[in-house]
Order: C-alpha cells, then structure tokens, then sequence
C-alpha cells in the first residue's frame, strides 16, 4: 500500500464527504491503484498491455494442465516457469503501475539504486570489474527522474520494462548454463543480477509502495555490511558473487519457495476468483445475503458480513472485497441508522476477514504448505473454525450495535411462514443436501473403479447435465441487477427466486473444494480444473440462458461469453501483478535470512526483549506484523515475519514448556498480517471503505479495528488451545469445541462492544471477558487448581516411566548443546510406548540414561524413535522430570463460568425491566 494510494484514497474520500458515495469510475480507479494497475493506457498500448495479461494468464493455465505431459511439448522445471512469472509481473509492473512523484518516493527511486550500487562495488573481490554499476544505477535513477505519466508508457519505461522482464528471464534462457556453474558466477550472471534486482525493486515501489523496497533494501545492506554491525546480529559479509549465487541464480532467494508457491498455486485461485465474480457471482452472493438477512435488525450490516464472506470464499484481496460488496451494502447500511464510520468499518472488517475464509483463503495461506510441509487441506482444517467463529462474532457484533440504537431491519417482501414450518422446511434441505453428498461421495467411490479410463469424462457429463438443469431453473427467473444503492428501498428481493437465478455458480466452487477435500488434489491442480470448469461456464452461459429464455441471438451470445472469459482472464493475471512482485522481493529478504544465519541471532534479541515469555514474544510478534503491515501487502508481510519469528516462537515456547504446533504460529502470523490492512493510520482497506460511504478513512479504521479485536484475540487463544484449529481432535470433539468457542467469541464481542442485554456496567464486562476466556481456555484454571503434572527427581526417571500409563507423555526438561554449539534448556514430550517396566518403557521410546555422579544423563537415543522425534540427543542432561497424574475434567470449569453468566443475565435483564417500568409510566 504505496503513500501515493493512500493520498489518493484520503483525497477520493474527501471528495465524498457529504455525498455518501462515490461514483463506480472512481471506486474502479481507487482497486487499479492498489490491486490491478493505475495507468490508464488507451488505444494499440491499452490492447497490448491486456494482451500481456491475457498471455501470462493461459501460460499459468498451460503449465498447470496435464496438456504438456500429454503432448510432449512445453513441460517446464519449476525454476523455468517461476523465471517466466517474474517476467511477467515485472513487465506488468512497470507499465500498469505509474511511479508516484511524492517527494519521499522520488527520493527512495532516487536513493536506493546509489546505494545498492555502492554496496555491490564494496561487496565485489579484489580483482573483479565493477566500473558498470554505477552506469545501471544511473540509467535506473534517470528513468524514475524522467518522469511516469499515467495515460500513457514513455520509451523509457518501455526500456524498463523489457530489461526487467529480460534479466527475469534470463534462468529460463541460460538454465543449462548456470546449472553447471552453480556457486560459480560469472560476469554475465553478476551483470544480470545488478540489473535485474534494481529493477525488481522499482516494481516492487510502484506496485506496492515504498516500505517493502525499504525493508528490502535494508536485509541487502545488511547481507554486505554484516562485520560492522552490532555484535548481536554481526556475521561475516557476504561478498558479490554470493549474493548473485543465493539470491538470483539458484532458488534460495529472489526465485524462492515464495516465488515459487505464486507460480504454482496462488495465480490460479486469483484466476479462478476473477472469472468467477466476471461470471456474476460476486453480485449473486450479495443479492443472496441481502435477500435472506435484510428484514434483520441492523439487516443489511448483517448482510453485508454474510456477502463478504461469499465473496470472501473466492477471493484474497481485501479492498476488492470492499469496494464490491460495499458499493452495495454500505449506502443500505447507512439508511437503517449506521453512521458512516461504522458502515464502513462493518464492511472493513467482513471484507478483510474474507481472506481467511476457506476454501480460497489469501495467497499466504499456500505459503504455508510449503513452509510448514503439510498438504492444503490440513491448512483449511486448521483455519476453518477460527474463520467461521470469527465471521459469526461479527454478524453478533452488528446485531449488538443494532440493538444499541434501537435499528429495525428492511420490510420483508412476503408474510413469513410460521417458525415451526420454517425449521422443518430447513432441516429437510439440510438432509436432502446431506443425502445427494454421500450419493456423491459413494458414487464417485464405485465409478472410478469401474471406468477407469472414462470415469473423468462421465463426471463432466453429470456436471453438464446438473449445469443445465441449474441453469434452466434460473432462466425462469428475473435476471439479477446490481441495484442503486443510493435509491430509496421499497422492499426486499425474495429469496427463493433470488437463490434459484444464480445456484450454477455453486458448481465450480463444488469442483473446487471437491477435489482439493475430496479427492486431495494439489491446491494446483485443483485450482485447475475448478478455473477450467468456470471457462466452460462463461463461455456457455449467455447462450444457454438465452435459449432458455427464448430470446437466442446465439452468435452474439457466444461473442459476448467469450468477450468476459477475455476480460476475466485480463483482470486475474493484473490482480496478481503486485502478488508476484510481492514474492519475489519478499524472497529477498528470505535469502538474506538463510544466508547470514541471523534468524538465530534475531532469537536471542527477542528472548532478551520478551524476558523468555512466551506471551511476551507473541506480543512482540503481533506488534511487528502491524507494524509491517502498514507499508507490507498481507503476502509479503507474512513471508517476512514468518521467516523471522516463527521458528523463535516455536524455540522459545519449547523452552518455556509450550509444544506449539508449527502451523498454529503461522497462522497467528497471517492473522495479524491481515489485521494490519484494517489498523490505522494507513489500512488501506479503511480507506477504501470511506471512499464509498464518505465517512473520516482514521475514524472508520479505528471503529473497524474494534470490531476486529475478535480476529486479534483469536490467534493468542489457538496458541494455547490448539483444538480450535481442530488439532488431535475427534469430531465430536471438534462439534463440541465449535459451539463452546463460539459461544465464547460471542461473550468475548459483547464484552469489547459493552452491550449484551443492556449497556455493560465496567464489572460485567470484565465478567464478560472473564467468562469468555475460561471457555475458550478451561485448562488455565483447572491447572491451577489440580496440577496435570507431578515433578520427580531425575533420578527416578525409570520409576516415573514406570507410572506412566502406555500413549501418554512423560515431560523431561533437558539441557545441553544446540546445533551450532550454543547451550540450550527445553522440555521434551517423551511419548511412553509398550512394556511392563520403566526401563522397558523407556527403551520402547528410544531413549537410555545413566547416572553420572548426582547427574542423570542421556547415553543414547536412537536413531528415528520417538525420543530423536522429541529432540532429545546423547549427553543431554535430565534436569526435571514431570510424570502425568490423573485429574478431574477440564470442563468442570465451565459450571463456575456458567453461574457467574447467569448473574451477569440476572443483573442487566432487571435493569432491563426497570427501565421499561420507568418507560410505561412516563
């Protein structure tokens, strides 16, 4: 998020003041600055840029296809196709992206390439020519002074453009070559890198702003001068040639894992997202919410939360999700009685959430299947409650708020049919929906077995046939329009007939989350044939709904289906400009991690900082997302933080005693990235959301930022309850833990919104909080009350391995020697195998000790047992031993919690019948 968008957003917002809405060319500029692109090239240039687009969209759909196995012909190595993406989003970054003319962005184009150039003339050995540096800094220095219009692309930048894409390249031109130098450089790969990471750093300024090029800049410094740092963080430098070796000639920096999750899986969910909403489904799921949950008290807030969670399914860009949805829902919002702050905030903090709603969450989230090593699927599982709890607290929280100013909801198109009927009517959709998945599930079971050749095509066939079904039954409905939002609102849509017009779209997204939960396809694959299936749908369903209709124009319809399938692969391949910049910068500094070891030393400052506390580093961590996220993009800023402290969160809670499962810190790391697109001063998404409804973009990030506490909460409980992202659990337990933690987030909302059945006094708020965190987090108390564990001496390890009963875990803290040499002190969860005595036991486990004088020491552990798994080592000393003991169930916390509820309903429900007493007799 560049300053430049920022001033733009404030100055479109400012414009808006007092007219409640911005017209749908300024809401379109205001997502190009941001997302897409804001040069609004014209004539032979525009169509050459789409055409650059369309190109890099059918490359992604070619290398993800099995086509290239199938022929023979353009199969390419991972590295090759991260080579050619690269040089797609630079080319496109340069050219869509104009480079803003504040005088600080002036200034880092300015200064970063001198500086570079300096570093890279100190870092060369002795020997080596580097009288061309400067002269590249120079030509990329005179580039930015030269100037950067917005409606057009002067032979400059074109010049730009094409040597960024070309030094891209140049991996997938000289592949052979360089993979038999590796380690190696030569002047060419030097003279490539100068050229290619200046550059990479100017798209990454005009695509995403100046703070990812600052950090950027400030690891490559780092990388150089590294003896002349602070002792903490000192290492010996690296010269030149090796960082054209780590960083652009092999896989370890710019052309990274990050790089490579964007080529590979992320592209394609951005596609599939843009063809789906080109499609219209992005106005069917608004229509859909607002339909259902209008006639609501606060009803189109609560639709608004409904639709960008829809939205949210298929989508990763936060202020898309805003403009799309709250064009729409924020005017509505505002005539029920929200302020302007508070309509946009709503929108804000639904919009942003909808990058961690499954299935489609945001591009960070594939990032973690490379860096924590488990499939897409387990990071759903994992996500899938705390989105869900979320998205429902908030749909609470705007309940609250219209309860608070005493809102009604929008009149209902039809006299509703008795509760009773209307349960039983849902419970037999629910069935019937039950009944046609296992028919599903178990039909697929039998049919690829039995035509294993042509199973695929007979799926197509049904898929078909179900299409045109579903497109018959909307035919006989009015098409849906994207109404005005700013017009007086008669009544609501009906919802039968709203939700019939549009139940094709459900199809691709079926296809989706089938083959990555079903089938458990790669993300890739499955991103895949979803997209190819919604190219088949775009192109099909003019005609189709035409002919329906009987109103077929049949060749104009087709030219129409394939004008949007054009335009929705253009607008998927401009979306991912930034995210592929983004990657490939962010790899940068991953590189530059890797390459000086200063993760290591970056955990020591934070364990002096944190003082060791666990809470402490997760405080710090959450504080340096923010932080980032002010100037990051979500991706870039999870990439970064991720690399830095999640291995120290995971280190240090070890030490202190805390097993935290890998996965659980990097989704506390997404969720705060995401969290900095809603927090004041610069969330972008706040601006976006007072651009449409013309309220103050400071007031409404901070409004949004309290109705987002509940997504800031949620990370810290998920580190010290880990059944909330469904870890080791069965699924009644995870049926259990969902409706007590939402029941908790729900107490947690009204708690920071002081409003539950009436106005919260200071006291019931605090029991409020206090209730709600000993039902997320029952343990804390019952381990205060009954200890879980009974500490023993090292020296009777056999016997407390003897106590312990078979698959559970004996906690040993140990001290001895990390990898590097350093002392460590940990606890290791030693799992307790089969066997009739302790030292039976604890051979089943791998693991031998032997007294050393009053020392008890690891002699040996071996290879691949459970013991290596936990991290012990020979030569370990055993310094405490804590032995499992039986206690009472956790849960029984939850009768104090309960009664403690029932006072708090007691109290404000007699406040409540005071009041109305004083209300009637007045």
């Amino acid at each position: 998020m560049s300053n430049n968008d920022q001033q733009q957003a404030a100055a479109v917002e400012a414009e808006a003041a007092g007219r409640g809405g911005l017209s749908q060319t300024e809401l379109d500029e205001l997502v190009a600055s941001s997302d897409t692109g804001g040069r609004s090239a014209t004539g032979g240039v525009g169509v050459f840029l789409a055409m650059t687009a369309l190109a890099w969209s059918l490359f992604q759909l070619w290398i993800a296809s099995p086509v290239p196995f199938i022929v023979g012909w353009g199969v390419f190595n991972d590295t090759e196709t991260r080579s050619i993406h690269l040089a797609f989003a630079i080319f496109l970054g340069i050219a869509a992206f104009p480079a803003a003319r504040t005088k600080v962005q002036l200034g880092l184009g300015v200064a970063v390439p001198i500086i570079l150039a300096y570093l890279f003339m100190v870092g060369a050995k002795d020997g080596v020519s580097t009288w061309w540096i400067p002269l590249v800094a120079i030509a990329v220095v005179a580039t930015v002074v030269l100037g950067s219009p917005k409606d057009r692309i002067p032979v400059w930048e074109w010049i730009l453009a094409v040597v960024g894409a070309a030094s891209a390249l140049y991996l997938f031109v000289y592949y052979r070559e360089i993979s038999g130098r590796v380690g190696a450089p030569n002047m060419q790969d030097t003279v490539v890198f100068v050229i290619g990471i200046m550059i990479l750093l100017e798209a990454t300024r005009r695509a995403l702003g100046p703070a990812l090029m600052i950090v950027a800049s400030v690891f490559l410094i780092y990388n150089v001068l590294g003896p002349v740092m602070p002792d903490i963080i000192a290492h010996k430098g690296n010269s030149l040639s090796e960082i054209v070796n780590h960083q652009w000639i092999t896989t370890e920096g710019v052309f990274g894992i990050a790089l490579g999750v964007s080529t590979s899986f992320v592209f394609l969910f951005v596609l599939f997202g843009a063809l789906l909403d080109k499609a219209g489904a992005g106005n069917y799921f608004i229509q859909v919410a607002f339909s259902l949950m209008g006639h609501m008290k606060g009803g189109p807030a609560k639709a608004a939360v409904v639709s960008s969670a829809m939205t949210g399914l298929i989508s990763g860009s936060s202020i898309a999700n805003v403009v799309t949805t709250g064009t729409f829902t924020i005017p509505l919002m505002k005539k029920v009685g929200f302020s302007s702050e508070k309509a946009g905030a709503v929108e804000v903090a639904s919009s942003v959430n909808g990058q961690i709603m499954p299935p489609v969450m945001g591009a960070a989230a594939f990032l973690m299947v490379e860096y924590v090593g488990i499939p897409y699927f387990d990071v759903v599982k994992h996500a899938f409650l705390p989105a869900v709890i979320s998205y429902i607290a908030l749909v609470y929280i705007v309940h609250l708020e219209a309860l608070k100013a005493g809102m009604v909801g929008l009149e209902r198109p039809y006299t509703p049919k008795p509760i009773i009927q209307r349960l039983l009517v849902s419970a037999f959709i629910v069935a019937c929906i039950c009944a046609l998945s296992f028919a599903v599930y178990y039909g697929m079971g039998w049919l690829r077995p039995a035509f294993p050749n042509s199973a695929g095509y007979i799926i197509f066939g049904v898929l078909t046939a179900v299409y045109a079904a579903l497109l018959y039954i909307g035919s006989k409905e009015e098409p849906l329009k994207l109404d005005d939002p700013n017009a007086p609102v008669t009544r609501l849509p009906m919802p039968g007939p709203t939700v019939r017009s549009g139940l094709h779209f459900i199809l691709p997204i079926v296809v989706l989350v089938w083959a990555l939960m079903v089938d458990r396809l790669s993300p890739g694959l499955s991103a895949f044939w979803a997209t190819t299936y919604m190219v088949f749908i775009l192109v099909t369903q003019r005609p189709l709904m035409a002919i329906f209709r009987g109103e077929s124009k049949f060749a104009n319809d087709v030219v129409e289906g394939l004008k949007d399938l054009i335009d929705g692969l253009v607008v998927g391949a401009r979306n991912m400009i930034g995210i592929g910049i983004a990657t490939a910068t962010a790899g940068i500094i991953v590189g530059v991690v890797s390459q000086t070891g200063v993760g290591s030393a970056l955990a020591d400052v934070v364990e002096v900082l944190s003082g060791g506390n666990i809470l402490a580093i997760l405080f710090l961590t959450a504080i340096l997302s923010l932080i980032l996220g002010m100037g990051l993009p979500t991706t870039a800023n999870y990439i970064v933080v991720s690399a830095l402290l999640a291995p120290v969160i995971v280190t240090l809670g070890q030490q202190n005693g805390l097993i935290v499962p890998l996965i659980a810190v990097h989704l506390f790391v997404f969720y705060f990235g995401i969290m900095a697109d809603v927090t004041p001063p610069v969330g972008l998404a706040s601006f976006a959301a007072a651009a449409v409804s013309g309220g103050d973009p400071i007031k409404t990030g901070v409004v949004a930022f309290f109705y987002s506490l509940r997504t800031a909460a949620l990370p810290f409980l998920f580190i010290f309850n880990t059944e909330l992202l469904l870890i080791n659990v069965t699924m009644f337990q995870g049926i259990f833990v969902f409706i007590v933690a939402t029941f908790a987030m729900l107490l947690f909302a009204a708690a920071t919104q002081g409003w539950f059945l009436a106005k919260n006094r200071f006291y019931e708020t605090i029991a409020l909080l206090l209730i709600a965190f000993t039902l997320f987090r029952p343990g804390f108390w019952m381990d205060m009350v009954f200890p879980p564990y009974l500490e023993e001496a090292p020296a009777e390890i056999v016997q407390a391995a003897a106590d312990t009963p078979i698959g559970q875990d004996l906690r040993l803290r140990v001290s001895g020697v990390g990898d590097l040499g350093d002392p460590i002190e940990f606890v290791a969860l030693l799992p307790i195998g089969a066997g009739t005595t302790g030292e039976e036991k604890l051979e089943a486990a791998g693991i031998v000790t032997r007294m050393d004088g009053d020392k008890m020491i690891i002699d040996d552990v071996l290879y691949n047992s459970p013991a290596s798994t936990a991290g012990l080592d020979w030569d370990q000393e055993v310094l405490r031993v804590l032995k499992p003991v039986p206690t009472p169930s956790k849960y029984w916390m939850f009768i104090p919690a309960l009664l403690l509820l029932a006072l708090v309903v007691l109290l404000q429900r007699g406040r409540n019948a005071r009041g109305s007493r004083k209300t009637a007799a007045v």
